[in-house]
């Protein structure tokens, strides 16, 4: 078991800056470049990013460098650093993803899986959240990852069916909606996530929102896109509060506990998001069985 760490609260930034250098590991906190990172890291929480740092496709929103073939070989310690670090920083709700590697067989499956068991085996206590690229709609990752049985299964669908070809090449809507329908009959946790501001409608959103439902998703996270570089797509509109608004009473119309606000971000507060969905379905089941049979 790794030592904890106590962190006085000024330096909680730099020490988890500090503790994640000196193991080696990759956040997207800092490689994404997400606006949340500083409030994160004075949280001592992080979302470790496996499986190196080049990604082997280029979607127009992303921070995240690219590559065609990445020359980066998996380092199998890259599991037992990131399990030890997350236990000497104390995390309680460890969050795991990565680039997409369609060089790899199985798309990096089984280093999740890995990953996934080292957490358990360094910080019993935790939770493990992986957010997760598509695997290339390959079955036989898909069935490594789920035996793995993370505690929320994330897979971020990310924009509408319509801007896919310019937000998203390489990617497939129905891919991603398969992908998570099928964690979902697995008996997982599921959650997803879109970013607004692309040059979607709030009605393409809702769209959306109901198809999730449907595949089984639980939990959804929308937040407004933000332009991480200049390579990337420019910001086609500022979401007023009014739709976010409507995408959480959307969501709860269709039992979809839903967080949306400019700063939301997939793993932001993931762990309070996981608790409050859980108390959410809890009502849930409670209003359902209070209810008089017909």
């Amino acid at each position: 078991m790794s030592e904890r760490i106590r962190l006085g609260r000024l330096s909680d930034r730099h020490a988890v800056k500090i503790r994640l250098r000196g193991a080696g590991l990759n956040t997207v906190c800092e490689e994404a470049r997400c606006p949340n990172m500083s409030e994160c890291f004075r949280e001592r929480t992080a979302t470790f990013l496996i499986l190196g740092d080049a990604c082997t496709r280029r979607c127009a929103f992303c921070a995240i460098g690219s590559a065609a073939r990445p020359v980066q070989p998996l380092d199998p310690e890259e599991p037992a650093r990131l399990a030890r670090a997350a236990a000497a920083l104390g995390m309680r709700h460890v969050v795991i993803t990565s680039v997409t590697r369609d060089d790899l067989p199985d798309g990096g499956a089984s280093h999740f899986a890995a990953a996934i068991e080292a957490v358990r085996r360094e910080a019993p206590g935790s939770r493990v959240e992986v957010l997760v690229p598509d695997f290339g709609g390959n079955p036989a990752a898909e069935a490594v990852l789920f035996a793995a049985r993370p505690d929320v299964f994330n897979h971020n669908v990310e924009t509408v069916p319509r801007l896919y070809p310019i937000v998203r090449p390489g990617a497939c809507l129905e891919r991603s909606l398969g992908l998570i329908e099928r964690a979902a009959r697995a008996g997982l946790h599921c959650k997803s996530g879109l970013m607004v501001g692309l040059g979607e409608s709030d009605a393409e959103v809702l769209d959306v929102l109901g198809e999730l439902a449907r595949r089984g998703c639980r939990v959804v996270t929308i937040g407004q896109y933000l332009r991480p570089r200049r390579a990337c797509l420019p910001v086609a509109r500022r979401v007023e509060p009014s739709s976010y608004d409507a995408f959480r009473r959307t969501g709860s119309a269709l039992s979809l506990h839903v967080i949306a606000g400019p700063r939301v971000r997939s793993s932001y507060h993931a762990r309070a998001v996981f608790e409050s969905a859980g108390r959410v379905e809890d009502r849930l089941q409670t209003d359902l069985q209070s209810r008089p049979s017909e």
